[in-house]
């Protein structure tokens, strides 16, 4: 279902209720023409991930400092610059890439739409700059897919741990710090360029401070380290200095299995936050229909907001559940809660009749009485 207002083929059932006036279509339809846009629905999911990360059980799930960040793939249908053809995703259509940030106690706190599919993986580091929440995770997953020695270096001058997800080291060259220095049977590696560094140093602080402001978009970054095809001598110290960090994120995913344990936890949370997604989206087969990428960014961001909705929602009532059994004297133990999930969403009507009659008990602020699952039985 589109996340803005249900379509003619919903049947809406009020109630006498006084909040029902405000679910007039007429109304629904002037809220989504003047209030369903990026400025509005950024300080909604703001509101929505600062709620979700002072609930107890999120907090059992992570503290907010990691996240991670993976791309959803729509097709667009309609004739329109703002898509990319792709034949593996798209078919014979085009379509655009959704590419969200994640954080660890499963709220989304941002997301770009890009035509087609990602070329440059600056849109990661655009993704993680601009978003608006309360959360500042400080280390960013990602899949296995096109990472450069730069996006490593911009990722460390601001303050930042990239992690992506390594499938396959074999190929992976490293890289030693002193030309001098005896590294056992490494001595073999190439050396870093220490003084090529040094030499730029003033200037890759600056560009730093200018990305972290705002003064420099992140996703046209590369138009300042670029001189027609060929790298400035500044984008080549900061590719050195990537080449440290990069090193020694590689030497320690290798050694540390519980790095690559938490790297792969996080990834899929948005593995399964995209499944939400999806079932959010069914109502139009996932298909994208808006032909400008204003247009675009408002539904997937009210769709970002919705998911976020059912986020918060589902911990509000996992955490009312955990609470009830250790009322009733039910052992919880805390390496259980890390594995639950609010991503769940079977008990969510995605589709058809829907009552906006508000409970009394939610009208005083209460939650709803939670169910007993044995009645189902």
């Amino acid at each position: 279902m589109t996340p803005s207002f249900p379509d003619r083929r919903t049947t809406l059932r009020y109630s006498r209720h006084r909040d029902n006036q405000a679910l007039r279509r007429d109304r629904l339809s002037w809220v989504s023409q003047n209030y369903l846009r990026d400025d509005t629905l950024s300080a909604a999911n703001a509101i929505l991930v600062s709620a979700q990360s002072q609930l107890e059980l999120a907090q059992v799930w992570g503290g907010g400092e990691v996240a991670s960040a993976d791309g959803m793939r729509f097709v667009v249908p309609v004739r329109t610059v703002h898509a990319g053809p792709n034949p593996k995703y798209f078919g014979t259509g085009r379509g655009v890439t959704w590419y969200n940030l994640i954080s660890d106690q499963f709220s989304g706190l941002n997301a770009i739409t890009v035509p087609g599919t990602l070329r440059d993986s600056l849109v990661l580091l655009a993704v993680v700059l601009e978003q608006q929440t309360e959360l500042q995770p400080t280390q960013i997953m990602t899949d296995t897919g096109a990472y450069s020695d730069v996006v490593f270096g911009l990722f460390r001058l601001l303050g930042y741990h990239f992690c992506p997800r390594l499938a396959d080291v074999g190929g992976t060259r490293f890289w030693r710090t002193s030309p001098d220095a005896d590294y056992g049977k490494l001595n073999g590696l190439a050396s870093v360029k220490i003084d090529l560094i040094a030499e730029h140093w003033d200037d890759l602080l600056r560009l730093a401070g200018s990305l972290k402001l705002g003064r420099v978009p992140a996703t046209g970054i590369m138009r300042t380290l670029q001189m027609g095809d060929r790298p400035t001598r500044l984008a080549q110290a900061l590719a050195e200095f990537g080449r440290i960090e990069k090193t020694l994120h590689t030497l320690t995913y290798i050694d540390d299995e519980s790095k690559r344990r938490a790297t792969l936890t996080q990834l899929n949370r948005g593995e399964g936050r995209h499944s939400l997604v999806r079932a959010v989206f069914q109502g139009k087969r996932g298909e994208l229909r808006q032909r400008y990428r204003e247009g675009q960014e408002d539904q997937l961001g009210a769709l970002g907001l919705v998911v976020n909705i059912i986020v918060l929602w589902n911990t509000l009532y996992m955490t009312a559940a955990v609470e009830r059994l250790r009322q009733h004297g039910y052992p919880v133990q805390e390496e259980d809660l890390a594995r639950l999930s609010p991503l769940i969403y079977e008990h969510i009507n995605m589709l058809g009749r829907y009552s906006f009659a508000v409970p009394e008990e939610v009208a005083r602020g209460e939650l709803r009485p939670l169910r007993n699952p044995d009645d189902d039985q």
